[in-house]
């Protein structure tokens, strides 16, 4: 694992973004019984883990996308970190709304944006994908060349993955689960046994047999 990946894994841990409970579990919207949660709007409330997140964002584009030239954040976890990163770069940004206004221009797409430029969507958390690919697909039908992603962190869940790959895109997360499950262990969030557990719910959502390790 990379130090950037541990140094944002201890900061969602540390200020509670991400929540690790495998002996009570959540329950996700799909009905899925869940040992993590994330809530990376967190981040925006605390200003030292805010200060890593964007920086390594900002350093993410720089690695990844040079010849980028516009930031668009998904609706609505990404934008304020598109519009922190992109101050960082000195760069323009935008959003794409999960629909289009009903008022005044019907625009899906906010902010300036050329036919042709080279585009990077800025999100925040990666699980199944489907929102991620729906800006994307968005973006390309306006005349946008996207040319990847950079996530704040991803389950790595193998539909997600699919799904992106199906859609040619290329994700780049700052942090991801098998990461932030050793960090837990590391600085005593969770338990060592914890761990396989952990990372069997991971490898099968719906099999719920890793509630009885």
């Amino acid at each position: 694992m990379s130090e950037t990946a541990k140094k944002v894994a201890g900061q969602l841990l540390g200020i509670k973004a991400v929540f690790l409970r495998p002996d009570e579990p959540f329950t996700w919207a799909s009905g899925i019984k869940s040992p993590i949660y994330c809530d990376n709007r967190l981040i925006l409330t605390s200003p030292a883990a805010r200060d890593i997140v964007e920086n390594a964002i900002a350093e993410a584009v720089k690695k990844y996308y040079p010849e980028a030239e516009v930031l668009m954040g998904t609706s609505t976890a990404g934008i304020a970190h598109a519009a922190i990163a992109g101050h960082l770069l000195g760069m323009p940004m935008g959003y794409v709304r999960g629909s289009a206004k009903d008022h005044g221009r019907n625009n899906r797409i906010e902010g300036r944006l050329e036919k042709g430029q080279k585009v990077v969507v800025i999100e925040d958390l990666i699980s199944t994908g489907g929102s991620c690919i729906d800006v994307v697909e968005a973006l390309r039908e306006a005349g946008a060349e996207v040319l990847g992603v950079v996530s704040i962190f991803t389950y790595g869940m193998k539909k997600g993955l699919e799904r992106l790959a199906a859609a040619n895109v290329e994700n780049h997360s700052l942090s991801n689960f098998d990461t932030l499950v050793e960090v837990a262990v590391e600085e005593g969030y969770i338990k060592p046994e914890d761990e396989k557990r952990l990372k069997s719910f991971m490898a099968n959502p719906q099999d719920e047999s890793w509630m009885n390790k």
